[in-house]
């Protein structure tokens, strides 16, 4: 069993027993796909609401392209689609700036993009710990499909 670390703008596809995890979600969100029948879970660590209209290299960087990626993805690795089911964390405003306040908070952004792109893929949101203040990091288990959820201020632990 091992733990898979990505950063931002990364993605990866884990089989039970692994663990996927990411670090230091401010504004950027932390989505898992998990195809519970097939024991294949995937995250993606989303900076930006959307990519722009050039092709992009990287499209996990992104929340309209990174989750149809990490679908596709894990499609081809065994996963049926209509078996998926989402859980995200992050998604906090961290800038405190009234002057352009909807422009600056890209969480906000983050988390209104991944929900408009899994209600288009027809995928369940089973939770989510979404917005704030807080940073936080998240560690999903495909042993027992939960997400924990780690922050820093205030101190807390929590499964999803």
């Amino acid at each position: 069993m091992g733990t898979f670390i990505i950063g931002i703008a990364e993605q990866k596809v884990v089989r039970f027993p692994d663990k996927v995890s990411t670090l230091g979600l401010g504004s950027c969100v932390g989505l898992v796909l998990y195809d519970s029948v097939n024991n294949i879970g995937g995250m993606v660590h989303i900076m930006l609401p959307t990519a722009p209209n050039d092709s992009t290299p990287n499209k996990s960087k992104f929340a309209d392209t990174g989750i149809v990626e990490l679908i596709r993805y894990m499609t081809t690795l065994g996963a049926r689609q209509r078996n998926l089911q989402a859980k995200f964390a992050g998604g906090a405003h961290m800038f405190n700036n009234s002057y352009n306040a909807d422009i600056m908070n890209v969480g906000k952004r983050n988390i209104e993009m991944c929900k408009a792109v899994l209600k288009k893929c027809t995928i369940p949101i089973i939770s989510q710990d979404v917005g704030g203040k807080s940073g936080r990091s998240i560690e999903f288990c495909c042993k027992s499909c939960m997400l924990q959820v780690r922050t820093v201020s205030p101190r807390s632990v929590r499964f999803i």
